[in-house]
């Protein structure tokens, strides 16, 4: 069986069950099949993915990171900043609930169990907080 799939500069020949490619284009794919042509597939260019995030403002990021030092006993001098992990910090989940209580505590918010499961760094609790300050001014 000689077929050919054809798509960029790459080619595989075959006489076995396997067909043979070419290819000419990334954005390209023909098949042919004992002479046979198929149509071509193209493909359409992936729109880049994007995000749109709002950062916490920074006296939130601090506050943040001063909860977190106190409910994890951390040194004053422990660098801990919006990228530093509950997790790398050695928090543990029941660490984590109490961080959430403490922020909760200290913003006057309630945050819900979801959301809640959701925040792993200084900088997530940080946006989580001044989004729902945000909504409850509204």
């Amino acid at each position: 069986m000689i077929s050919s799939i054809s798509a960029t500069s790459m080619s595989l020949t075959s006489l076995s069950m396997v067909p043979a490619a070419r290819i000419f284009n990334p954005n390209s794919v023909s098949l042919s099949i004992k002479g046979r042509n198929f149509p071509s597939i193209t493909f359409q260019p992936k729109a880049p993915r994007f995000q749109v995030t709002c950062a916490a403002k920074p006296e939130t990021v601090e506050k943040v990171c001063n909860i977190v030092k106190k409910q994890l006993a951390l040194p004053d001098e422990s660098a801990i900043t919006g990228e530093s992990k509950f997790s790398a910090l050695g928090a543990d989940s029941l660490d984590t609930v109490e961080i959430v209580m403490g922020l909760e505590e200290e913003f006057g918010i309630s945050v819900e169990e979801e959301s809640a499961q959701t925040i792993t760094t200084v900088q997530e609790a940080a946006d989580m907080i001044d989004k729902l300050l945000e909504s409850n001014k509204s």
